[in-house]
């Protein structure tokens, strides 16, 4: 696999080795020994989650205030834009995004540290999302930040008003929202 930094240190894009022929494709999504040595991370996954979106559907921009979740994420049906955004208010990056195109031709993924928010956009008819988890789902620790915040003015590269859960619809501005220490 090739780790490739972005603009904000820690959140790495993941681009694995691709064997392909007239029969198909293989690779490997996942192998600790690999993921330990490249990304210098003890990173232990505790949970698998999988989504399906139709076009123009945006979850996010999500975190759990306590038992912050790392998420490793992938597309395996169509393609979607995934941010991550710097909930960390000692970090130099507090409040700046970076995202990426995820697809599942460019079969890349995308390591969103724990102290980040998530949130991403299905550009395709419809996308099928997977993601590991380095904490367990804990609702009563969900936060949410409203997805358009002018603060934060992510790029989405979609036209027009995304689809939004009904919570993700009244989810608070960045400058309002409980953020990591």
């Amino acid at each position: 696999m090739k780790v490739l930094a972005t603009e904000i240190p820690g959140v790495l894009i993941i681009e694995p080795r691709v064997f392909g022929d007239e029969r198909g494709f293989f690779f490997e999504s996942f192998n600790l020994r690999r993921w330990r040595e490249q990304t210098g991370l003890a990173t232990e996954f505790v949970q698998e989650n999988h989504s399906r979106s139709t076009r123009g559907v945006l979850r996010g921009l999500h975190y759990q205030i306590e038992q912050a979740q790392g998420k490793l994420v992938r597309v395996i049906s169509g393609e979607v834009f995934d941010v991550a955004v710097d909930l960390r208010r000692s970090s130099p990056t507090f409040g700046r995004w970076t995202g990426v195109h995820l697809s599942a031709d460019n079969k890349r993924q995308f390591w969103v540290p724990e102290g980040f928010g998530h949130g991403f956009v299905v550009l395709s008819d419809a996308a099928e999302f997977l993601y590991l988890t380095t904490d367990y789902y804990a609702p009563e620790h969900e936060r949410a930040i409203i997805w358009n915040d002018p603060d934060l003015a992510i790029g989405w590269p979609y036209p027009g008003e995304p689809l939004l859960s009904a919570k993700d619809a009244v989810a608070p501005r960045f400058r309002e929202a409980e953020v990591y220490a």
